[in-house]
């Protein structure tokens, strides 16, 4: 399975990230240790939402959706809570 996941900084809710992983577990786990330098300075994260595809191909065009502005627009309407 393909995941796409959104995940926010416990310490600064404002924070947001979308992401596209075949492990989720482990990813949220890499993101919490600092792996990722992108949202290293935001830990800890939590899981808010994931989405799962047998395809990566679709997951990945999801991702690169929720990423654009009408993608951004979806998300906060059906996504984050």
């Amino acid at each position: 399975m393909y995941y796409v996941y959104l995940i926010e900084s416990e310490t600064t809710p404002e924070k947001r990230y979308v992401g596209f992983t075949q492990d989720l577990k482990s990813r949220i786990h890499d993101h919490n240790s600092g792996k990722n330098s992108s949202t290293s300075i935001c830990r800890p994260w939590k899981l808010v939402t994931y989405v799962a595809f047998s395809s990566k191909r679709r997951a990945l065009a999801f991702e690169r959706y929720l990423k654009s502005g009408s993608g951004h627009a979806f998300a906060n309407r059906r996504l984050w809570h």
